[in-house]
């Protein structure tokens, strides 16, 4: 029978997992993301896993990119000869107006070149504007397979199959896709160095019993619901997906749950960083690893408190920030700067447990956002 702990109780004790570090779209936080500069940077500067997102192009190859739309990752709006394929399309029910990659072919993508996403806060990166294409996923697992021969570890891959039901929608499904390139890689494993990951349900479900034989994870966030709950008018809202027995339901197909890292500790209404929810706990008492995202060192995004100075650009108090998070449980992070989260993963580990308070309501309230 599922019951209900206290939430004033005294912190449920489990054994310590080891952190794992995920490089969040490779090092996107001194590299332009989904590249092979960002990925192979991420790898040396001490991340266990890259974590490419995975669309893809009209002749069916998987390609690594935040979104299908490309305007704002690439220099495609520079290319007067795609000028004509700009286009408005409904992505997830919102009306998203830029260029796709279902519209154009791996030698059509591979003349253009990678752009940094964020430029106002990560001008740094904007140096390397215009120097990478963009890469398949079989470059990418050739790249992982030379760099954990030259580094001597074995370095894992995280993929994350991007809008699934949009893809399925327009014939060129992901699903298959992702299989048959594990499958021909040795990946298809359970103890393979793999999570495959997804912000929707029935995609999960399907790669199962499709023949997945990988962890996968379920991503979570505040608020909303996956899409495919929304496409079909039932299913399960995140909030519901991060409840006791939302958790154990994920169990059932999925080894991890990937929340939005305010659903661990969220802020109050200041700013500063709150007190842990329940969720690293409930999640391990239904079997599930807890990878939240994402962790990223400038100002812009830290809690009030953890900021050094009123520049959204500067560095604050990343590392902190970090070992505060991970003394909550967590088996690994996603991160823009792995090197940092490396630092902050030996730091936790050698001051030991935080022993966190769980404050009253603080689960209920923060996953009613």
């Amino acid at each position: 029978m599922l019951t209900r702990r206290g939430l004033t109780d005294p912190p449920r004790h489990h054994p310590r997992r080891a952190s794992i570090v995920i490089g969040h779209r490779g090092a996107a936080g001194y590299r332009p993301e989904h590249t092979l500069a960002s990925y192979e940077l991420a790898a040396r500067l001490g991340a266990d896993f890259m974590e490419p997102d995975l669309v893809v192009t009209s002749d069916g190859v998987l390609v690594c990119r935040h979104e299908p739309e490309i305007g704002g990752t690439t220099d495609i709006a520079d290319h007067p000869e795609f000028a004509s394929r700009e286009t408005t399309k409904m992505l997830d029910g919102v009306a998203v107006t830029g260029w796709f990659t279902e519209d154009f072919t791996l030698a059509e993508l591979k003349t253009l070149r990678a752009v940094e996403r964020l430029p106002q806060i990560r001008q740094h990166d904007t140096l390397f504007n215009g120097r990478y294409e963009i890469p398949t996923f079989q470059e990418l697992l050739d790249l992982r397979a030379q760099l954990s021969r030259e580094l001597n570890r074995r370095l894992g891959v995280y993929p994350e199959t991007k809008h699934p039901t949009f893809f399925r929608n327009a014939g060129l499904a992901l699903e298959p896709r992702l299989l048959e390139i594990l499958w021909r890689y040795r990946l298809n494993q359970p103890d393979a160095p793999v999570f495959v990951q997804s912000f929707e349900v029935t995609n999960l479900k399907q790669l199962r019993e499709a023949g997945l034989r990988t962890r996968s994870v379920q991503l979570l966030a505040a608020s909303g619901a996956p899409f495919d709950t929304v496409a079909t008018g039932s299913g399960p809202t995140y909030a519901d997906l991060s409840t006791p027995a939302g958790l154990l339901g994920v169990a059932r197909y999925a080894q991890g749950v990937g929340p939005d890292k305010l659903q661990i500790i969220p802020r109050r209404a200041d700013g500063t960083l709150g007190r842990p929810t329940t969720l690293v706990a409930d999640a391990h008492d239904a079997g599930l690893v807890v990878h939240p995202y994402t962790f990223r060192a400038e100002n812009y995004f830290l809690p009030v408190d953890y900021q050094t100075s009123a520049a959204p650009m500067d560095y604050g108090r990343a590392i902190d920030e970090q070992i505060t998070y991970l003394h909550t449980g967590l088996d690994g992070l996603f991160t823009d700067q792995a090197d940092i989260s490396v630092i902050a993963r030996a730091e936790c580990r050698a001051t030991g447990p935080a022993g966190w308070p769980v404050a009253a309501g603080a689960a209920s309230a923060n996953r009613g956002r």
